[in-house]
């Protein structure tokens, strides 16, 4: 802030001291006015703010250490410094002690005062900004509330609350689409190291010969084409939480590497010899049994153990078919926005199909759903030919389908559900990009 913005109160039964002081800082700029008492001073506070407050301990009537009292409660932005006789610093001391600033002593010094005003003014602009800064991270590291009403949807937001300022290892665990990476991200948002970054790596969509690399960075020279160093994800999740998806598709001896990490803090760099502090949270998600790739001995009895500390179970959109209605209200609200359009209206019969339908690709499939019917419907109500979803079985049974069609159905779902992204999906169907891109070619499907 500027000087001549600052605006300056002086609390003393002194005319002198009062006239005095008044003359000094009106005459370097500053905005000031005066109280003969402390009952003066709390109306003057009333009427407006002030920067600074000059307070006299001893004054007749109203003590300057009750008006201090009253000041922190009515007045916590002002910087208030104590004018104090030397028989009264013990006073001052615990005034300090009860939220004043700091002390002068009478008679005042002019160079102390100039000195002491200033440092307040500093302190002021300083506790300014970190509140404003505070306030912009807050707002930015903001998570998208998780939606529903549902009595599982509940359990797991008193779960993210119970968690949010430990530091305990959480495995989250649900099918593909069920939201994992955002219960993550409310867990890190909701605790002290919200003010850090959260790290996510995908272990699933990154080869096993990059992986480690990609964790723990590399120096340069550390091999073939490492021309630069490269700070690795546990480096850029320092202090903050590393969201470690589809913690299944580890192999075993990066597991072992990461065990290390988790037990002593530290580690190195690829090609490095010095040793790196590992102040981070992990939090881990996987769609996958991890207890039968342990039986399997894919999975490190130790790393699982280490790794499940707390497990939240996220359920499928078809086990909380009640938080369907709001989840449709929020991304239609979402996508409107998005696209700068009025929200539209929805029928009851899409509503039904919706609330129906089996939903395998869970949330995502259904934000997907609903973005294409906001495009189709043009501003009119969603029909069900909007939905695009009667094709996938809605009224079907499995009796009545052979299985060519449930085939074909769930490898549509699951590609739409996966943006066609053909890697992630031929790891969830469990088969090889080429065998996936037999099978599309062979139903015909189109994105």
């Amino acid at each position: 802030m500027k000087q001549e913005t600052q605006s300056i109160l002086i609390v003393d039964d002194e005319f002198s001291v009062r006239d005095s002081l008044t003359g000094w800082f009106r005459k370097d700029g500053y905005e000031t006015s005066s109280a003969k008492n402390g009952e003066d001073a709390l109306k003057k506070v009333q009427e407006r703010n002030w920067d600074t407050i000059l307070l006299d301990i001893r004054m007749p009537g109203m003590s300057g250490m009750e008006v201090l009292k009253r000041l922190t409660k009515n007045s916590p932005d002002s910087v208030i410094i104590m004018l104090t006789a030397h028989g009264t610093i013990d006073t001052a001391v615990q005034a300090m002690k009860d939220g004043a600033f700091d002390y002068i002593n009478k008679p005042v010094d002019p160079d102390d005062l100039s000195r002491v005003i200033k440092k307040a003014m500093e302190h002021q602009r300083l506790k300014s900004e970190n509140t404003r800064l505070k306030m912009t991270i807050n707002k930015l590291t903001r998570y998208q509330e998780l939606v529903g009403v549902s009595p599982v949807i509940q359990k797991i937001k008193e779960q993210i609350r119970m968690l949010a300022n430990t530091d305990v290892t959480v495995l989250i665990r649900g099918e593909s689409g069920t939201g994992k990476e955002l219960i993550a991200r409310a867990i890190h948002a909701s605790g002290p190291r919200r003010f850090f970054s959260l790290v996510p790596v995908n272990c699933g969509a990154i080869p096993e010969s990059l992986l480690e690399t990609e964790l723990f960075g590399h120096e340069k020279g550390a091999f073939t084409g490492a021309q630069q160093r490269h700070r690795g994800k546990i480096e850029l999740a320092h202090e903050g939480t590393l969201f470690l998806d589809e913690v299944g598709s580890i192999g075993t001896k990066m597991q072992v590497e990461l065990l290390r990490v988790l037990e002593t803090k530290e580690y190195t760099r690829i090609g490095g010899t010095k040793s790196i502090n590992a102040n981070f949270r992990i939090i881990c998600a996987t769609n996958q049994n991890l207890e039968q790739l342990v039986e399997f001995g894919a999975f490190r009895h130790d790393f699982y153990f280490r790794i499940n500390v707390f497990t939240i179970t996220v359920p499928p959109l078809r086990d909380r078919r009640s938080d369907i209605p709001l989840l449709v209200e929020y991304f239609l609200e979402m996508y409107a926005r998005k696209m700068n359009i009025e929200i539209p209206e929805i029928t009851s019969e899409s509503m039904e199909q919706l609330t129906t339908h089996q939903w395998p690709g869970n949330i995502r499939e259904l934000a997907n759903t609903l973005e294409r019917a906001t495009v189709l419907c043009q501003g009119q109500p969603i029909v069900p030919d909007h939905l695009q979803v009667s094709e996938m079985g809605l009224d079907e049974t499995i009796e009545d389908r052979t299985l060519d069609d449930i085939i074909k159905s769930h490898i549509k779902m699951t590609l739409e559900a996966h943006d066609w992204n053909i890697s992630k999906v031929a790891q969830v169907l469990h088969i090889d990009r080429t065998t996936l891109y037999n099978r599309i070619k062979k139903y015909g499907l189109k994105n």
